[in-house]
């Protein structure tokens, strides 16, 4: 054998023994990680789905979907605009709260928009028939509404006992100053099957929070908002956002049923009387909410995805960012969210990755 063969070989040989490259090895994330997950990114949402993560978030412009292993790499990972709107029409402004679904085996992206002012917000619906939401043809199947057609943002789906749910924040009439949650069947995942029904309106004070110091809106506004749902055997919980986010007082409130009830009814919904998870000054975070929930690839961590702000008096704007810790289930079923992690604490990352 020559010499010129017998290098390469011996290179392979190494190769094996060693295992991966020196390059390959340096891919894999570090085992711990720091919030924020981003330097900006309002109204965080992820779904897990054959061994990635799709993410996305406010961007205000567009719709931006990220493809990652790990949610810790999302710093390094380049996101992909999906979705621009059209220049007019009433989903062509303020892209707000964009979430992932996939639902009959295809991808479904709800968001909300207006037509250039707040009062013409409503709830809008994509659909992609490709495996991987980063590719194919993202279709319009327009507006999601009830037959009231009343300001909507914050939309959200599920699935329980093979029928379909959405729930969102809206106006009971056409006037600004009061947020509340409305649930509905859904024939399929773009139309509403029947009428809404308010199983939540802002009652406590720490959900009133909501003065404001603006010439083109009420003097105050109360808030429920960003609803989403998390199971733990035969209970429902529905963890909401509460008080204005352009307050410090931003905070998850969370709503329970039982699975055997019908959830179209109010009454099936009990609301807790304190919110489950706030702001903790000593730790630095303010205003969190907005929330979404993902559970750890192999099945044994439930983790908490919501915005933050990293200093007081912040308000709504791109201050906001990214964060994630997992929580736990207290003995009566119920979750425990605890207190908001601080930026400087590490954490391990979900267990499976």
């Amino acid at each position: 054998m020559s010499a010129s063969l017998r290098l390469p070989l011996l290179f392979l040989v190494l190769e094996l023994l060693v295992g991966s490259s020196p390059a390959q090895a340096q891919t894999a994330p570090p085992a711990t990680f720091t919030n924020p997950l981003l330097p900006r990114g309002a109204d965080p949402w992820t779904i897990y789905h054959r061994g990635y993560y799709y993410y996305t978030h406010t961007t205000g412009g567009n719709i931006t979907l990220w493809k990652v292993r790990s949610l810790t790499e999302l710093a390094t990972t380049p996101g992909q605009v999906v979705w621009t709107p059209p220049a007019a029409g009433g989903n062509a402004h303020n892209i707000w709260a964009p979430e992932l679904h996939y639902l009959r085996r295809k991808w479904y992206l709800y968001y909300a928009a207006d037509s250039g002012s707040n009062r013409s917000h409503r709830l809008w619906v994509l659909e992609n028939s490709s495996p991987d939401p980063l590719t194919g043809t993202w279709v319009s199947k327009g507006q999601i509404t009830d037959a009231t057609n009343k300001w909507a943002i914050d939309g959200s789906v599920f699935k329980h006992r093979g029928r379909l749910y959405w729930v969102w924040s809206g106006w009971e009439g056409d006037t600004n100053g009061q947020q509340n949650i409305y649930i509905a069947r859904l024939k399929n995942p773009w139309t509403v099957k029947g009428p809404r029904t308010r199983i939540s309106t802002p009652e406590y004070a720490w959900e009133r929070n909501g003065d404001l110091n603006d010439p083109h809106n009420p003097p105050h506004v109360d808030v429920n908002e960003g609803p989403q749902l998390l199971r733990r055997g035969r209970r429902l919980f529905l963890v909401y956002s509460a008080s204005g986010c352009w307050t410090d007082s931003y905070a998850l409130g969370m709503l329970s049923a039982t699975a055997g009830a019908n959830l179209l009814r109010a009454s099936a919904w009990t609301k807790s009387a304190k919110p489950v998870f706030r702001q903790d000054s000593v730790a630095g975070v303010y205003a969190p909410g907005h929330n979404s929930f993902f559970t750890s690839p192999d099945g044994r961590q439930s983790w908490l995805l919501y915005h933050a702000n990293s200093a007081p008096r912040q308000g709504c704007g791109n201050l906001r960012s990214p964060r994630m810790q997992p929580f736990t289930w207290q003995a009566d079923g119920t979750p425990y969210f605890g207190n908001p992690v601080p930026t400087s604490q590490p954490l391990p990352r979900p267990s499976g990755e």
